[in-house]
């Protein structure tokens, strides 16, 4: 009987352990999601409002303010996650999303929104296969993600040389290079919030909810950047 107890009593703990990684990862890209549309929201409605454009883009301190509050924001949940509440990193991340949309508007003013949507689905439907690639497989992709990492740091030293240098063909490697980093750090995120979740996402709670909501933002940032990358491939000028 005692014997039965304990069996019975371990079935339940993983079926809600499961339940709980499940609920976990569901809100990883749910949050991911929600973000992409306040980002999308805020920078249509600065791309159609001329006043803001202005605000924004004629005025070097608003712009490279926004920027390093983009910066300050993601140093800050990342280095601090642990000692913040829920609520508070979770309205920095909205706080970020809507920031980026600002400095995001440019893409409605420099393109079409025919290429605009189209890269669009191109850039979701090749995120969410590699995020399927990377919770599915198998093989760790620790060394290959530490790969991507220091490649993105090559890749943004190299764009700020090309700010001075302006070589098209130089232009072009980072593209096609920048693109095919963030394919690789989908899956390699995809994996390690996967792996996280299923070591400590027990339960729901704000430890773990922290854990899926840094998660979410990790994501943002590669389908931000991946689309901006593709953008710059297959994007039409107006």
């Amino acid at each position: 009987m005692e014997q039965y107890l304990s069996n019975t009593q371990t079935r339940t703990f993983d079926v809600v352990s499961e339940n709980a990684y499940a609920k976990l990862m569901r809100n990883v890209y749910l949050w991911m999601t929600l973000a992409l549309v306040v980002t999308g929201m805020a920078a249509y409605y600065v791309a159609n409002s001329p006043q803001l454009l202005n605000i924004v883009f004629s005025n070097s301190l608003v712009f490279w303010g926004l920027i390093i509050a983009e910066l300050g924001i993601v140093i800050y949940i990342s280095s601090s996650i642990e000692k913040i509440s829920f609520t508070r990193a979770a309205l920095m991340f909205v706080l970020y999303s809507l920031i980026n949309g600002v400095v995001l508007s440019s893409v409605f003013v420099i393109y079409t929104m025919e290429s605009i949507t189209s890269v669009f689905f191109i850039t979701a439907g090749t995120f969410g296969a590699m995020a399927l690639v990377g919770s599915f497989i198998k093989k760790d992709l620790s060394m290959l993600g530490r790969i991507f990492i220091m490649t993105l740091i090559g890749i943004i030293i190299a764009t700020v040389v090309n700010m001075f240098v302006e070589s098209s063909l130089l232009t072009l490697i980072l593209n096609y290079l920048g693109v095919l980093v963030f394919v690789g750090l989908t899956a390699y995120d995809a994996q390690k919030i996967k792996m996280l979740l299923q070591q400590h996402g027990t339960e729901v709670n704000e430890s773990t909810m922290k854990i899926a909501l840094l998660g979410s933002l990790e994501l943002y940032l590669d389908f931000i950047n991946l689309f901006l990358y593709l953008l710059r491939i297959f994007g039409k000028d107006k």
